[in-house]
Protein backbone atom coordinates (compact mmCIF):
# COMPACT_ATOMS: atom_id res chain seq x y z
CA UNK A 1 0.00 0.00 0.00
CA UNK A 2 1.24 3.44 -0.10
CA UNK A 3 1.28 6.35 1.66
CA UNK A 4 -1.45 8.69 -0.28
CA UNK A 5 -3.86 5.87 0.08
CA UNK A 6 -3.02 4.19 3.47
CA UNK A 7 -3.42 8.19 4.48
CA UNK A 8 -6.67 8.28 2.42
CA UNK A 9 -8.10 5.03 4.13
CA UNK A 10 -7.37 6.45 7.77
CA UNK A 11 -8.95 9.62 6.99
CA UNK A 12 -12.08 7.77 5.28
CA UNK A 13 -12.21 5.54 8.74
CA UNK A 14 -11.74 8.34 10.92
CA UNK A 15 -14.71 10.04 9.41
CA UNK A 16 -17.01 7.65 8.73
CA UNK A 17 -16.65 6.67 12.73
CA UNK A 18 -16.27 10.17 13.84
CA UNK A 19 -18.82 11.67 12.08
CA UNK A 20 -21.23 8.61 11.91
CA UNK A 21 -21.20 9.00 16.02
CA UNK A 22 -22.30 12.43 15.70
CA UNK A 23 -25.11 11.40 13.36
CA UNK A 24 -26.12 8.67 15.67
CA UNK A 25 -26.22 11.15 18.62
CA UNK A 26 -27.99 14.40 16.63
CA UNK A 27 -30.27 12.68 14.08
CA UNK A 28 -34.17 11.60 14.79
CA UNK A 29 -34.84 8.20 15.58
CA UNK A 30 -31.61 6.97 15.62
CA UNK A 31 -31.17 4.24 18.23
CA UNK A 32 -28.44 6.24 20.06
CA UNK A 33 -30.42 10.13 19.84
CA UNK A 34 -29.68 12.10 22.38
CA UNK A 35 -26.63 10.34 24.09
CA UNK A 36 -24.46 13.23 24.32
CA UNK A 37 -21.29 14.63 24.52
CA UNK A 38 -19.22 12.12 26.15
CA UNK A 39 -20.50 9.39 23.78
CA UNK A 40 -19.62 12.10 20.86
CA UNK A 41 -15.61 12.22 22.36
CA UNK A 42 -15.61 8.44 23.52
CA UNK A 43 -16.59 7.94 19.55
CA UNK A 44 -14.22 10.14 18.15
CA UNK A 45 -11.12 9.21 20.22
CA UNK A 46 -11.95 5.35 19.04
CA UNK A 47 -12.19 6.78 15.52
CA UNK A 48 -8.71 8.34 15.63
CA UNK A 49 -7.48 5.40 17.61
CA UNK A 50 -8.34 2.81 14.46
CA UNK A 51 -7.64 4.98 11.87
CA UNK A 52 -3.88 5.14 13.65
CA UNK A 53 -4.16 1.04 14.07
CA UNK A 54 -5.14 0.72 10.11
CA UNK A 55 -2.48 2.80 8.41
CA UNK A 56 0.19 3.54 10.84
CA UNK A 57 2.59 1.40 10.37
CA UNK A 58 2.23 2.40 6.25
CA UNK A 59 2.25 6.00 6.43
CA UNK A 60 2.63 7.10 10.47
CA UNK A 61 -1.04 7.72 10.18
CA UNK A 62 -0.99 11.60 10.39
CA UNK A 63 -4.58 11.14 9.27
CA UNK A 64 -5.02 15.79 9.82
CA UNK A 65 -2.94 18.23 7.62
CA UNK A 66 -2.04 19.88 11.28
CA UNK A 67 -0.50 17.02 11.97
CA UNK A 68 1.64 16.93 8.65
CA UNK A 69 2.59 20.23 8.98
CA UNK A 70 3.70 20.44 12.97
CA UNK A 71 5.72 17.44 11.58
CA UNK A 72 7.37 19.15 8.95
CA UNK A 73 7.64 21.98 11.09
CA UNK A 74 9.98 20.35 13.88
CA UNK A 75 12.06 18.46 10.83
CA UNK A 76 10.39 15.03 11.66
CA UNK A 77 8.35 15.25 8.22
CA UNK A 78 9.95 15.37 4.92
CA UNK A 79 8.34 19.02 3.34
CA UNK A 80 8.36 17.74 -0.12
CA UNK A 81 5.46 14.81 1.11
CA UNK A 82 3.07 17.96 2.62
CA UNK A 83 0.95 18.19 -0.42
CA UNK A 84 0.70 14.83 -1.09
CA UNK A 85 -0.53 13.27 2.57
CA UNK A 86 -2.94 16.91 2.29
CA UNK A 87 -4.61 15.64 -0.63
CA UNK A 88 -5.22 12.01 0.22
CA UNK A 89 -6.57 13.33 3.89
CA UNK A 90 -8.93 15.64 1.87
CA UNK A 91 -9.97 12.77 -0.37
CA UNK A 92 -10.20 10.18 2.31
CA UNK A 93 -12.38 12.83 4.32
CA UNK A 94 -15.16 13.56 1.58
CA UNK A 95 -15.15 9.95 1.13
CA UNK A 96 -15.51 8.91 4.49
CA UNK A 97 -18.58 11.80 5.12
CA UNK A 98 -20.21 10.43 1.79
CA UNK A 99 -20.54 7.24 3.34
CA UNK A 100 -22.11 8.41 6.48
CA UNK A 101 -24.65 10.41 4.58
CA UNK A 102 -25.61 6.45 2.98
CA UNK A 103 -25.27 5.07 6.64
CA UNK A 104 -27.81 7.52 8.29
CA UNK A 105 -29.89 7.41 4.71
CA UNK A 106 -33.60 7.61 6.18
CA UNK A 107 -32.42 9.84 8.60
CA UNK A 108 -32.33 12.95 7.28
CA UNK A 109 -35.76 13.10 6.06
CA UNK A 110 -36.42 12.61 9.85
CA UNK A 111 -34.95 15.47 11.13
CA UNK A 112 -36.31 18.94 11.08
CA UNK A 113 -33.15 20.78 12.81
CA UNK A 114 -30.95 21.94 9.94
CA UNK A 115 -28.04 22.74 12.61
CA UNK A 116 -28.14 19.16 13.41
CA UNK A 117 -27.80 17.89 9.93
CA UNK A 118 -25.21 20.26 9.43
CA UNK A 119 -23.06 19.34 12.36
CA UNK A 120 -22.72 15.49 11.20
CA UNK A 121 -20.61 16.98 9.28
CA UNK A 122 -19.13 20.06 10.39
CA UNK A 123 -17.97 22.02 13.43
CA UNK A 124 -19.57 24.86 14.26
CA UNK A 125 -19.65 27.28 17.49
CA UNK A 126 -21.60 27.23 20.75
CA UNK A 127 -20.62 31.17 20.49
CA UNK A 128 -20.21 32.59 17.75
CA UNK A 129 -16.90 34.88 18.04
CA UNK A 130 -14.35 34.73 15.52
CA UNK A 131 -11.14 35.72 17.32
CA UNK A 132 -12.37 33.56 20.54
CA UNK A 133 -13.37 30.25 17.81
CA UNK A 134 -10.13 30.88 16.17
CA UNK A 135 -8.06 30.55 19.88
CA UNK A 136 -10.07 27.40 20.36
CA UNK A 137 -9.10 25.84 17.75
CA UNK A 138 -5.61 26.52 17.73
CA UNK A 139 -5.55 25.80 22.00
CA UNK A 140 -6.62 22.80 20.56
CA UNK A 141 -4.48 21.49 18.46
CA UNK A 142 -1.70 22.44 20.16
CA UNK A 143 -2.36 20.18 22.55
CA UNK A 144 -2.94 17.24 20.37
CA UNK A 145 0.07 17.56 18.57
CA UNK A 146 2.11 18.00 21.90
CA UNK A 147 0.34 15.04 23.25
CA UNK A 148 1.28 12.92 20.10
CA UNK A 149 5.03 14.04 20.56
CA UNK A 150 4.84 12.98 24.53
CA UNK A 151 3.23 9.44 23.60
CA UNK A 152 5.91 9.28 21.05
CA UNK A 153 8.81 10.29 23.38
CA UNK A 154 7.88 7.66 25.40
CA UNK A 155 8.10 3.43 24.93
CA UNK A 156 4.69 1.49 25.46
CA UNK A 157 3.88 -2.05 24.76
CA UNK A 158 4.02 -2.64 21.50
CA UNK A 159 1.11 -2.13 19.90
CA UNK A 160 -0.47 0.65 22.69
CA UNK A 161 0.44 4.26 21.27
CA UNK A 162 -2.24 4.22 18.85
CA UNK A 163 -5.36 3.72 21.78
CA UNK A 164 -3.26 6.36 24.05
CA UNK A 165 -3.64 8.50 20.62
CA UNK A 166 -6.97 7.47 20.71
CA UNK A 167 -7.30 8.78 24.68
CA UNK A 168 -5.78 11.97 24.23
CA UNK A 169 -8.74 12.58 21.44
CA UNK A 170 -11.04 11.78 23.75
CA UNK A 171 -9.46 13.80 26.29
CA UNK A 172 -9.33 16.79 24.48
CA UNK A 173 -12.93 16.83 23.22
CA UNK A 174 -14.13 16.38 26.52
CA UNK A 175 -12.12 19.55 27.94
CA UNK A 176 -11.48 22.01 25.09
CA UNK A 177 -13.89 20.21 23.00
CA UNK A 178 -17.03 22.95 24.32
CA UNK A 179 -16.41 25.77 22.74
CA UNK A 180 -16.46 25.12 18.71
CA UNK A 181 -16.95 21.36 18.42
CA UNK A 182 -12.97 20.68 18.33
CA UNK A 183 -12.15 20.20 14.92
CA UNK A 184 -8.49 20.35 15.41
CA UNK A 185 -8.14 18.90 11.92
CA UNK A 186 -8.86 20.67 8.89
CA UNK A 187 -9.58 17.43 6.62
CA UNK A 188 -11.84 16.46 8.89
CA UNK A 189 -13.96 19.51 9.19
CA UNK A 190 -13.83 20.93 5.31
CA UNK A 191 -13.58 17.58 3.60
CA UNK A 192 -16.73 16.53 5.16
CA UNK A 193 -18.20 20.28 4.69
CA UNK A 194 -17.69 20.22 1.12
CA UNK A 195 -19.54 16.55 0.83
CA UNK A 196 -22.89 18.30 3.13
CA UNK A 197 -22.44 21.03 0.21
CA UNK A 198 -22.92 18.75 -2.60
CA UNK A 199 -24.84 15.56 -0.82
CA UNK A 200 -28.33 15.58 -1.83
CA UNK A 201 -29.47 15.62 1.90
CA UNK A 202 -32.98 16.40 2.57
CA UNK A 203 -34.26 19.70 3.82
CA UNK A 204 -30.32 21.11 4.81
CA UNK A 205 -29.19 24.42 5.16
CA UNK A 206 -26.20 26.11 3.98
CA UNK A 207 -22.53 24.87 4.66
CA UNK A 208 -21.46 27.86 6.85
CA UNK A 209 -18.74 28.37 4.53
CA UNK A 210 -18.01 31.96 6.56
CA UNK A 211 -17.25 30.13 9.14
CA UNK A 212 -15.41 27.49 7.31
CA UNK A 213 -11.81 29.04 7.53
CA UNK A 214 -11.44 29.05 11.53
CA UNK A 215 -11.05 25.23 11.31
CA UNK A 216 -8.72 24.93 9.11
CA UNK A 217 -6.69 28.17 9.71
CA UNK A 218 -7.09 27.37 13.49
CA UNK A 219 -5.33 23.87 13.47
CA UNK A 220 -2.54 24.71 11.07
CA UNK A 221 -1.37 27.09 13.50
CA UNK A 222 -1.72 25.31 16.40
CA UNK A 223 -0.20 21.83 14.72
CA UNK A 224 2.83 24.22 14.09
CA UNK A 225 2.99 25.76 16.83
CA UNK A 226 2.86 23.06 18.88
CA UNK A 227 5.33 21.03 17.17
CA UNK A 228 7.66 23.66 17.09
CA UNK A 229 7.00 25.14 21.33
CA UNK A 230 7.62 21.31 21.59
CA UNK A 231 11.43 20.94 20.31
CA UNK A 232 12.15 24.54 21.67
CA UNK A 233 11.61 23.69 25.26
CA UNK A 234 11.19 19.90 25.44
CA UNK A 235 14.30 19.21 23.09
CA UNK A 236 15.94 22.51 23.38
CA UNK A 237 15.89 23.18 19.60
CA UNK A 238 14.93 26.95 18.90
CA UNK A 239 13.99 27.78 15.64
CA UNK A 240 13.35 31.22 14.28
CA UNK A 241 9.84 29.48 13.35
CA UNK A 242 9.10 29.55 16.88
CA UNK A 243 9.83 32.98 17.52
CA UNK A 244 7.27 33.93 14.44
CA UNK A 245 4.84 31.80 15.69
CA UNK A 246 5.22 32.56 19.45
CA UNK A 247 4.39 36.04 18.19
CA UNK A 248 1.70 34.97 15.61
CA UNK A 249 -0.17 33.42 18.70
CA UNK A 250 0.76 36.11 21.38
CA UNK A 251 -1.33 38.91 18.63
CA UNK A 252 -3.85 36.34 17.86
CA UNK A 253 -4.64 35.92 22.10
CA UNK A 254 -4.47 40.10 22.67
CA UNK A 255 -7.32 40.60 19.88
CA UNK A 256 -9.58 37.68 21.04
CA UNK A 257 -8.67 39.35 24.79
CA UNK A 258 -9.46 42.86 23.33
CA UNK A 259 -13.25 42.06 20.92
CA UNK A 260 -13.97 40.06 24.30
CA UNK A 261 -13.63 43.09 26.50
CA UNK A 262 -14.96 45.23 23.81
CA UNK A 263 -18.28 43.38 23.40
CA UNK A 264 -18.57 43.18 26.95
CA UNK A 265 -18.67 47.08 27.14
CA UNK A 266 -20.59 47.55 24.55
CA UNK A 267 -22.80 44.97 26.84
CA UNK A 268 -22.85 47.01 29.95
CA UNK A 269 -23.95 50.04 27.68
CA UNK A 270 -26.58 48.64 26.11
CA UNK A 271 -28.01 47.22 29.57
CA UNK A 272 -27.79 51.15 30.90
CA UNK A 273 -29.46 52.39 27.97
CA UNK A 274 -32.05 50.41 28.35
CA UNK A 275 -32.53 50.76 32.26
CA UNK A 276 -32.47 54.54 31.67
CA UNK A 277 -35.22 54.08 29.01
CA UNK A 278 -37.62 52.38 31.50
CA UNK A 279 -36.93 54.74 33.67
Amino acid sequence: MSEFLAELIGTMILVILGDGVVGAVNLKKSKAEGAGWVVIAIGWGLAVALGVYAVGNVSGAHINPAVTLGFAANGEFPWEKVPLYISAQMIGAIIGAVIVFFQYLPHWKATDDKDAKLAVFATDPAIKSTPANLVSEIIGTFILVMGLLFIGANEFTEGLNPAIVGLLIVAIGMSLGGPTGYAINPARDLGPRIAHAFLPIFGKRDSNWIYAWIPVVGPSIGGVYGAVFYNAIFVGEISGLFWIMSIVVAVILIVALVNELNQHTKMKSSNRSSKNQAM
